[in-house]
């Protein structure tokens, strides 16, 4: 039965506004490149993010040009779509209208169809004050800084005359062992065994001690058993040490507490902690939710549709990490499914022709890395460990690069880090490792919080001097 709309008047074309530039946003507005449509995509950053190497760029592999081209030029030869900047803080589902602000000006935008992408962040389980010391890893901001604190450890290290002092430097804890944590730990390992060893004078970087935590019972839960089991056991050979059944109870700027099912808690010291445990959809999913009657699960999903429609509002599609539809992971491969679902969707309705059947993802198969020639991969009914699977890896990648300059120049860094022990990306800034703490004394109304020792000089005195705070 084809569903109500409300039709677009004569003389003008239907818009389509499109809110989120990764995955399920960006494969939306190319599907409707030849729609008779007027399409506004609607992002707080320029750049579309190819996320699953962002963990790349915060261990100095990858630029974060290679892995997040300019929208603009992705979309400059589609001539119905227009990008504007913007951060997405209203819907009116009534007067059908989006409001943004960017740079202190407000834009509020009419729509026909929407199309609902804006992703997740990360979650710190009710826990927010965490992110202070625990950045996580969902944009460029946040690997930015991670690849500061990683690198600087070593740096104040090396200045460390105090060996207990010294120890905390050359402590890293990742929480989390989804694909993110394994691929942060690994790379951490990779890069303080191979990358650094024979750069500094006074410390010895394969003394690092890596350390991925997490509350579940086992890493990479979602593999299976068997790859689950030999995902520990390749982390453990790197050098990593594996927690399992830990939970973070407290993290400062000092290191994190953990508690175990007994209730015995473990203070591991450190001054660099990963956040890579969980997510949070975006906070637009429950101002839809309290518009539309929807409903919203535990980790702030919206529940949709079969079609990904919100109830009573066909023209609204919700997609990506926003959504919960049934059981779904939150994965790139769901997202850009029900980007092109949501497009086709659009494009019937106008032509008059029938909707097509209920989204249904197609499993194309899950990966991760955990060192250089060292990933799992679950392709069906196939478990493939180890080298084999980290070529099937590399190819995936290789394949949803966008642009074929970003191919080239992330294939020869690769290159680089993989066959010899360098990585061109090392360099890192001052601001990116103050940026968080600056802008957190500004939430709470004052510049006079104490600085993550990570940072060096003060982040108050930084901010005051420079007179911005962006990382």
């Amino acid at each position: 039965m084809m569903q109500p709309q409300t039709p677009t008047p004569l003389g003008r074309r239907h818009r389509v506004v499109v809110i989120g530039s990764v995955f399920g946003g960006l494969f939306a507005v190319k599907k409707l490149r030849r729609a008779d449509v007027e399409i506004t995509l609607i992002s707080r950053t320029t750049h579309h993010l190819f996320q699953p190497l962002l963990y790349q760029v915060a261990t100095g592999i990858l630029s974060e040009g290679e892995i997040a081209p300019a929208t603009r030029e992705i979309l400059h030869h589609q001539q119905n779509v227009q990008v504007l900047l913007g951060d997405v803080y209203a819907i009116d589902v009534e007067n059908r209208t989006v409001t943004s602000t960017a740079g202190g000006l407000t834009t509020v935008t009419p729509y026909d169809s929407l199309i609902v992408a804006a992703g997740a962040s990360t979650s710190y389980f009710g826990n927010d004050q965490y992110e202070l010391h625990a950045p996580g890893l969902k944009t460029i901001d946040d690997a930015l800084e991670l690849r500061g604190r990683i690198l600087g450890a070593f740096e104040f290290a090396e200045l460390e005359t105090d060996q207990q002092q010294r120890d905390q430097w050359l402590t890293f804890v990742v929480v989390g062992a989804g694909a993110t944590g394994v691929e942060m730990a690994g790379q951490i390992s990779e890069l303080a065994h191979r990358t650094l060893r024979n750069d500094y004078r006074r410390i010895d970087p394969q003394q690092a001690r890596i350390v991925l935590v997490d509350a579940a019972g086992s890493v990479l839960g979602s593999f299976g058993s068997k790859l689950s089991a030999g995902a520990a056991s390749q982390l453990e050979k790197l050098g990593v040490e594996v927690w399992l059944d830990e939970k973070v109870v407290d993290v400062d700027e000092d290191g994190l507490t953990l508690e175990d099912a007994s209730g015995v808690r473990t203070r591991i010291p450190t001054r660099t902690v990963v956040g890579a445990a969980g997510v949070r959809a975006s906070t637009l999913a429950r101002k839809l939710a309290e518009q539309t009657g929807a409903t919203v699960d535990r980790g702030g999903r919206i529940k949709v549709q079969p079609d990904c429609t919100l109830p009573g509002h066909p023209e609204i599609f919700v997609i990506g990490d926003m959504m919960s539809l049934n059981d779904y992971p939150g994965v790139a491969q769901v997202a850009m499914q029900q980007g092109k679902y949501a497009a086709e969707q659009i494009r019937r309705r106008l032509a008059g022709r029938a909707p097509a059947g209920p989204f249904t993802y197609f499993d194309k198969g899950s990966m991760a890395t955990i060192s250089r020639f060292r990933a799992v991969a679950s392709v069906g009914r196939f478990r493939f460990g180890g080298f084999v699977a980290w070529l099937l890896w590399l190819v995936i990648h290789v394949l949803y690069l966008v642009g074929f300059k970003n191919l080239v120049t992330t294939v020869l860094h690769w290159a680089v880090s993989f066959i010899g022990r360098g990585r061109s990306q090392r360099t890192t800034t001052h601001q990116q490792l103050v940026g968080r703490t600056a802008l957190h004394s500004l939430d709470v109304g004052h510049l006079d919080l104490p600085t993550p020792a990570v940072t060096g000089p003060s982040a108050a005195t930084e901010a005051r001097r420079t007179g911005r705070l962006a990382g």
